[in-house]
C-alpha cells in the first residue's frame, strides 16, 4: 500500500513536468512574434515578469498562503531572482542573438542536465546510477539531432556562445536554490518572490532601453498584449510553479533532463502549427530524446521495495 502513494506522486509529477515543458516550447513562438513586430527585449521580459508576479501575488493573497520569509533565506531569495529571471533570461536571448544560429545555441542550452548532475550530486547527494547517466547522454544526443538544422552562424559566435554557458550556469544555480527553498516555502511564493525581486532587477533596464521607440498604438494592440499575457500567464506564473515541484520531488539532476528538452517540444510544436518541417534525423531525435529521458528517471528497484 505504501510503494502506490509514492509511484502515484511521481507519474503525476511527470505529467506537471510534461505540461510546464510544453507552456515553455510554446513561448518560443510567442516571443517570435514579438521579436517579429520590433518589441524592444528589455520591454516584455520586464512586462512578462512583472505581470506574472503581481499575478502569483493576488492568488497567494486570495488563498490565504503565508508568504512571510525567514530572515536567514532572504540571501538565497536574492541570488534565486539574480540566476533566473535576470541573468539566464538576458544572457539567453543575447545568446542566441550573437551565435545566429538556434543549432549552436540549443546544443549548448542542452548541456544543462551535465551541470546539474554535477550540482545535484555535490550540493545535495542526489543518486545518479549509470542507467540515468546513459539516458542523459542519449537524451544530449537526440536534442542536437532536432537542433541541427540549417541557420547561418553569427560573426560573435565565441561571445554567444560564452553568453549562453553563463544563461547554463545560472540555470543550474536557479534549480539548485529552488531545491533548497522548496522544503520550507510554497511554490507560488517561491516564483512570486523570484519575480517580484527579478523585475525590480530588470526595472533599470527597461527604463534605459526597454522603451526606446515607444508606440502606444502599437505596444497596446493585441498582437503586442496578447504574446506577452501568455508569457506572464502561462510560460512564467503557470510554469514556473508547476517547475518547482518538478524539482523538489525528482532533484536537481533528474528534471533537468525535461527543461533541455525544451528545443525538442518547441520543435513538435512548430511542426504541428505548420511553422517548420521536421525531417527523418530530428523525428529520429525526438524518439531517441524520449528514451533518454525514462532511462534518466530509473531508480532501480532497490529504492522500490525499501518500504513494503
Amino acid at each position: 500500500m505504501n510503494t502506490e502513494k509514492p509511484n502515484y506522486k511521481k507519474s503525476f509529477i511527470y505529467i506537471v513536468s510534461a505540461f510546464a515543458i510544453m507552456l515553455w516550447g510554446m513561448s518560443y513562438i510567442w516571443t517570435d512574434s514579438l521579436i517579429a513586430y520590433d518589441i524592444p527585449i528589455f520591454y516584455f521580459i520586464f512586462v512578462r515578469i512583472f505581470i506574472a508576479g503581481f499575478i502569483l501575488f493576488l492568488f497567494n493573497a486570495a488563498s490565504g498562503k503565508n508568504m512571510s520569509i525567514n530572515k536567514k533565506d532572504w540571501p538565497k531569495f536574492l541570488c534565486l531572482a539574480l540566476c533566473e529571471p535576470f541573468i539566464y533570461f538576458i544572457f539567453e536571448t543575447y545568446g542566441l542573438k550573437f551565435t545566429g544560429s538556434p543549432t549552436i545555441s540549443a546544443m549548448v542550452i542542452a548541456t544543462i542536465p551535465i551541470f546539474s548532475v554535477g550540482a545535484g550530486i555535490l550540493f545535495f547527494r542526489e543518486k545518479v546510477n549509470t542507467i540515468n547517466i546513459v539516458g542523459i547522454l542519449l537524451s544530449l544526443v537526440g536534442i542536437i539531432l532536432v537542433a541541427m538544422a540549417r541557420g547561418e552562424i553569427g560573426e560573435h559566435l565565441i561571445i554567444g556562445i560564452l553568453f549562453l554557458l553563463i544563461a547554463v550556469i545560472a540555470e543550474v544555480g536557479h534549480a539548485s536554490l529552488t531545491k533548497s527553498l522548496s522544503g520550507n516555502y510554497a511554490a507560488q511564493v517561491i516564483v512570486m518572490y523570484q519575480f517580484l525581486i527579478g523585475s525590480i532587477y530588470l526595472l533599470p533596464l527597461f527604463l534605459w532601453k526597454g522603451l526606446d521607440g515607444f508606440n502606444k498604438e502599437i505596444y497596446f494592440s493585441s498582437e503586442v498584449v496578447y504574446p506577452i499575457i501568455c508569457l506572464a500567464v502561462l510560460c512564467s506564473s503557470m510554469a514556473f510553479s508547476l517547475w518547482v515541484s518538478t524539482i523538489k520531488v525528482l532533484g536537481v539532476a533528474k528534471s533537468s533532463i525535461f527543461s533541455a528538452l525544451i528545443p525538442v517540444v518547441a520543435a513538435l510544436i512548430a511542426w504541428a502549427l505548420g511553422h517548420e518541417i521536421l525531417n527523418l534525423r530530428q523525428w529520429g531525435g525526438i524518439a531517441l530524446s524520449t528514451i533518454g529521458v525514462i532511462l534518466s528517471q530509473y531508480s532501480g528497484k532497490r529504492n522500490s521495495q525499501k518500504k513494503d
